[in-house]
């Protein structure tokens, strides 16, 4: 027996993921899916797998899985996606939106184009907590020195003279991976390119290097601002795109504004 699932492929800023509407099609053992949809020769191709789902405490829900299976806890990228998602599709006329994700309630607000498409979303990501601001890290007999920052996922925010000096590759899995992390966690490199602008490259927990993270940048923003290599709004560049990230002084929150855009869309047999 088989059964059809409609899918769209989005990504922000290169970060893309795999999204079904669990609402209309129910999808059973997503973490096994995650690995055979994500794949990028034999499946769909992606950084993984989203549902998008109903909620008792916001307007929806988002469970997102890694392209290795694993669950995160949250995604910026996603989540800006999932509010382009719900507009277009006529699933809400809200221009602000809640998306429950297991990082808690996070408010979209959705930039709507002539053509009454959303192009842009703001997502409130929360307050950051901030652990290490110094961390030093041995690995492969060289000293790496970053920022603890948690923005609903952990990260790891190491700023170096000259970003492509960094075998991301190599020492991305070690990092992830490092002892004093025992549930793992994201690496981020970054270089300073002029005030309030940086470049950062990602190694993804559970998906390796991807074009881009949402709550990398968060946390990039926040550590640049924490060490003084930057001010309280900053423009991440990464390898698929850019985004602003203000940290507000008042409320301490987060914010993150960039792109989402729709790929294409499909359907996926699933055999029983």
């Amino acid at each position: 027996m088989t059964n059809p699932v409609r899918f769209t492929k989005m990504h922000g800023a290169g970060n893309d993921y795999i999204y079904v509407n669990t609402m209309a099609y129910p999808l059973e053992n997503p973490e096994k899916q995650a690995v055979r949809w994500s794949a990028l020769h034999t499946g769909i191709g992606s950084d993984g797998l989203v549902l998008i789902g109903s909620s008792e405490k916001a307007d929806f829900s988002m469970r997102i899985f890694n392209a290795d299976g694993s669950e995160a806890m949250m995604c910026g990228n996603a989540s800006r996606c999932i509010g382009k998602y719900v507009y277009d599709a006529g699933l809400t006329d809200k221009k602000t939106v809640t998306l429950e994700t297991l990082s808690g309630i996070k408010e979209l607000q959705l930039i709507v184009s002539d053509d009454d498409t959303v192009s842009e979303v703001t997502v409130d990501m929360g307050t950051p907590e901030i652990g290490e601001s110094a961390l030093e890290l041995e690995v492969g007999g060289q000293v790496y020195i970053g920022t603890v920052v948690s923005m609903g996922n952990p990260h790891l925010v190491i700023f170096v003279n000259d970003i492509n000096d960094i075998d991301l590759p190599a020492i991305g899995p070690k990092l992830e991976t490092h002892a004093f992390f025992p549930d793992r966690t994201n690496v981020e490199f970054v270089e300073v390119l002029k005030d309030d602008e940086v470049r950062m490259r990602v190694w993804e927990r559970g998906s390796g290097i991807t074009q881009a993270c949402g709550t990398g940048a968060c946390a990039t923003a926040v550590a640049a601002a924490l060490t003084g290599k930057s001010g309280r709004k900053t423009d991440i560049i990464m390898d698929g795109g850019s985004l602003t990230i203000e940290w507000d002084e008042k409320t301490d929150h987060v914010w993150m504004t960039g792109g989402a855009v729709r790929v294409f869309d499909g359907e996926k047999i699933i055999s029983d």
